[in-house]
């Protein structure tokens, strides 16, 4: 709307006007603009029609031709700044001349009504280049998309991205967030992790990414370095006692195995978690009972809990002899934490560090239950022995174990005498 406006024609100067502008709504509102021809042929295809020779209802009032448009009275005001606005040079600030997201909305809605196109670029230009409020832009989904071609800029930020994007995104977020960052950029990997497990996340709409096999191998690529200085730390925790840098990984850790079982790509970490596990639970019981550190012995028990249902569950298959190395090692620890945070809960209910959801608890239970009826049932026998002989008996809670070992050792029982021979030999199954 670059074009200069002849200085001499102002809106509203009843002595060069040649037409009357007539804005009416339903609700009776009724007001007349004085305005010329030229100006409104030039800036509206409505005003070029209804001023031609050839329209048949053209009014004739007090010596000028008579337009009237009706409106509601929602957009009323918007059509006057419309007829204001023809006799404004835009070549200035438009930031200033709309004055925010919803009156430019209005004021695009009435000047593609009335066919403006330079009032139309300049919305649009104005619209595309703003920033919006989450009600602003509901309004935009429901004005724009009916507006044709000139107004589609605007939604070119809400337009999905294409599924190379995507992936390129997704991949340059996980090599980040599982690099080795200074303490200054935590913020930073906080929310890279953040937007990663939330682009996985199946909500209201479907996930952002679905992994093919590509993928997968290149985000086992990314999580090979942080499994790597997660074991460094580990061992350096185990000889040093320095267990600041232990706690930091672990929150990294926590999220891997999110991210991790999101994926289906799960085993890697649940056998590197095997291998370091005497060494995690050697560091952490460094840490006193009453140390600020206590987050660490729950950020423990809270990884600990996903790496032993993923065990339990079949989500990723080992030998009996790691099932039962895991079983040996994280019994005995969950078994003499559970009592001490359920005390410290108690002493001070108002402490974030020390609560902990229960659904955690349980989760491990059922996780140790199913783990330990896939072992063999001497190992579960000499699991048991040692359970009904701890003080600490009532976590976790082994008696559906025992119901199970005690059914199926006389089923057991049963079925070897079914297969004796009349001699009293032992027929092989």
């Amino acid at each position: 709307m670059g074009t200069a406006v002849n200085s001499l024609s102002r809106i509203g100067d009843r002595s060069t006007s040649d037409v009357l502008a007539r804005l009416r709504t339903p609700d009776g509102r009724d007001e007349w603009i004085y305005c010329h021809s030229h100006i409104l042929i030039e800036k509206s295809k409505y005003f070029a029609d209804r001023l031609s020779e050839s329209w048949p209802t053209c009014q004739i009032l007090d010596s000028r031709n008579c337009v009237e448009i009706y409106c509601q009275e929602h957009d009323f005001d918007y059509h006057i700044t419309v007829l204001r606005l023809f006799y404004v040079s835009i070549g200035c600030s438009v930031t200033d001349m709309w004055h925010g997201v919803k009156n430019a909305l209005g004021i695009l809605q009435v000047a593609v009504e009335l066919g403006c196109p330079e009032i139309v670029a300049t919305c649009v230009e104005y619209l595309e280049a703003s920033p919006w409020e989450e009600a602003e832009e509901e309004e935009i989904l429901k004005i724009i998309p009916g507006m044709g071609l000139l107004a589609e800029p605007i939604l070119s930020r809400l337009q999905p991205v294409n599924p190379p994007a995507i992936v390129k995104i997704f991949l340059s977020a996980t090599k980040f967030a599982t690099s080795s960052l200074p303490p200054t950029m935590s913020d930073l990997k906080t929310s890279a992790q953040e937007q990663i497990e939330y682009m996985l996340t199946e909500d209201d709409d479907a996930p952002l990414l679905t992994a093919d096999e590509e993928i997968k191998s290149k985000v086992r690529q990314c999580f090979k370095g942080l499994l790597a200085r997660f074991n460094d730390i580990v061992k350096s925790a185990c000889e040093t006692g320095e267990l600041h840098p232990f706690q930091c990984i672990l929150v990294d850790m926590s999220w891997a195995c999110q991210i991790l079982t999101k994926l289906e790509i799960i085993k890697d970490f649940v056998e590197n978690w095997i291998e370091v596990s005497e060494n995690i639970v050697k560091a952490v019981q460094q840490v006193s009972q009453q140390d600020e550190m206590l987050e660490t012995k729950l950020k423990v028990i809270e990884v600990a809990s996903k790496v032993l249902e993923a065990i339990g569950y079949g989500n990723v298959i080992f030998p009996t002899a790691k099932r039962l190395h895991m079983v040996r090692i994280w019994l005995p620890f969950v078994r003499i934490m559970k009592p001490m945070i359920d005390s410290l809960a108690t002493e001070d209910n108002d402490c974030s560090v020390i609560k902990m959801d229960g659904e955690i608890w349980q989760s491990l239970e059922s996780a140790f239950v199913s783990i330990i009826l896939a072992l063999p049932s001497g190992e579960q026998a000499s699991i048991l022995s040692e359970w009904l002989e701890n003080k600490h008996i009532r976590y976790p809670d082994l008696t559906e174990v025992f119901e199970v070992w005690c059914y199926r050792s006389k089923v057991a029982n049963r079925r070897l005498a079914h297969i004796r021979g009349s001699n009293g030999t032992i027929k092989m199954l």
